[in-house]
């Protein structure tokens, strides 16, 4: 009985030792935690870019990155562009885009109240390229969490279908 007591005594006293040691390995490798307090204080300067969300803000110069230099809208709609439009956004643009509401990505609605046709389409188009050198772009996959928007590879003519449609919902 006496041996048993001894050994568990010697486990015990092992096993204290090695979890020091651990301790100290932690410590020379360099693994550390470090808890800094919470700060309530408010940055001191502040611009209008970043007092209005980028999905809010209004940017009728930009073209955007992209193959997209001119578009000419009509002053009425061309229904049947905008319904092929339509059909095209619920196909591709529904999983990530709703209307009227933020979603993963913005809402299209009033988009052209916003951006410039230019910018739109070459957003379809070219995303990947845009939030790399488009500052909107960037601010807006900033405000959307880092969710990119995927490249669809649409062609030109079903992108200006989707800008078709985007007018109906002004």
């Amino acid at each position: 009985m006496k041996t048993i007591i001894k050994g568990m005594a010697l486990l015990f006293a092992f096993i204290i030792l090695s979890c020091g040691g651990k301790k100290e390995e932690k410590k020379e490798e360099g693994f550390s935690v470090e808890r800094k307090k919470a700060t309530t204080e408010l940055p001191t300067e502040t611009n209008a870019a970043t007092e209005t969300k980028a999905s809010e803000r209004v940017d009728m110069n930009t073209k955007g990155i992209g193959p997209v230099k001119s578009v000419t809208l009509s002053p009425g709609i061309d229904q049947t562009l905008a319904t092929s439009g339509k059909g095209i956004y619920d196909q591709m643009c529904l999983a990530c885009h709703r209307i009227g509401k933020k979603f993963i990505g913005p809402p299209p609605n009033g988009i052209l109240e916003r951006r410039t046709p230019e910018w739109v389409m070459n957003m379809i188009l070219n995303p990947q390229e845009m939030v790399q050198q488009d500052p909107l772009a960037k601010d807006l996959l900033q405000e959307f969490n880092g969710s990119p928007m995927s490249n669809q590879g649409l062609t030109e003519d079903q992108a200006r279908a989707i800008l078709e449609y985007f007018r109906t919902l002004q």
